[in-house]
């Protein structure tokens, strides 16, 4: 074997003649990851000075920007997967889902969550304006939320129909003012309200704070999550007592208040079997008895 032929791959990795590990030696590979420790180093200092400059841009109390959400929106429960509710008055479990969701929301609205007066304050029996709670930049800390108790439901409260109409063919749908920090609703300037019905819908029935049909106005403002952890929207029942059957209807939920945009939901309802019902396009709901 001839003794001039090279160390291969091990030489490659360590050369004992210019003593390199990986062809460099121990100065250059001291250099080169003091360069890239600074280099690196220097990477996050960047990225990191920048997201103190962006935090130090917002407000921990309020989103900075809340135009394109005012007015706020109307939402209901129960949960309905793909905007559909289909079941069957006779088959309890075709129903159990919604009424199980229905429950678990209206959970919170029971009075023995609301007896810890360090948290909830009563906000009087009728309506009245709203409560302030001092200013979000304030050192007041953690504002109390007013009592709202799903007795105010009534028909549609779960207590005495633990179904919420389903099993009847009378279903409940339960609506609310989304959440929006520091928002005060004002109440609409005129009484007129638009009312569209040909007949087809039924006497509807509506349930709420003080026997009124709307959002009391002393649960606004709302202070965020931070300030506001116990805060209960106020709730509105809606019952559907007399559906037409065999039929699709269209309806409309609307809030109305001075804004230039009411929040509202159109709901459509048609009846292809006996006592069949499905809403859209924001809920369908299909009854068959």
């Amino acid at each position: 074997m001839s003794g001039g032929k090279s160390g291969g791959w091990r030489e490659t990795l360590w050369d004992p003649e210019k003593r390199e590990f990986l062809g460099r030696t121990g100065d250059s590979w001291l250099k080169i990851s003091v360069f890239y420790v600074i280099f690196y180093a220097f990477l996050c200092g960047i990225f990191v000075a920048t997201i103190l400059v962006l935090l130090m841009t917002l407000n921990m109390y309020k989103p900075k920007y809340q135009d394109r959400i005012l007015p706020s929106g109307l939402s209901f429960s129960p949960y309905a997967h793909n905007l559909e509710i289909i079941y069957k008055t006779d088959d309890p479990s075709s129903y159990e889902v919604y009424v199980k969701n229905l429950k678990e929301f209206i959970e919170q609205y029971n009075d023995e969550k609301q007896t810890d007066d360090m948290k909830y304050e009563d906000c009087g029996t009728t309506p009245k304006l709203y409560t302030e709670r001092g200013e979000l930049e304030s050192n007041t800390g953690q504002r109390k939320s007013c009592r709202f108790s799903r007795r105010e439901l009534q028909g549609c409260s779960g207590e005495n129909d633990t179904t919420f109409g389903f099993k009847e063919g009378k279903p409940c749908l339960i609506v609310k003012l989304n959440r929006i920090i520091n928002f005060r609703p004002k109440p609409p300037s005129s009484s007129d309200l638009w009312a569209e019905d040909d007949g087809l819908i039924g006497e509807i029935k509506y349930f709420g704070f003080a026997g009124n049909a709307g959002f009391p106005l002393q649960y606004f403002p709302y202070y965020g999550k931070m300030l506001h952890p116990n805060y209960l929207q106020p709730l509105v029942g809606i019952k559907f007592t007399n559906l037409t059957k065999n039929r699709e209807l269209r309806i409309k939920c609307k809030v109305y208040g001075e804004a230039k945009h009411s929040p509202c939901w159109k709901v459509r309802i048609s009846s292809r079997f006996p006592h069949k019902v499905a809403l859209s396009p924001l809920l369908n709901l299909n009854m068959q008895a």
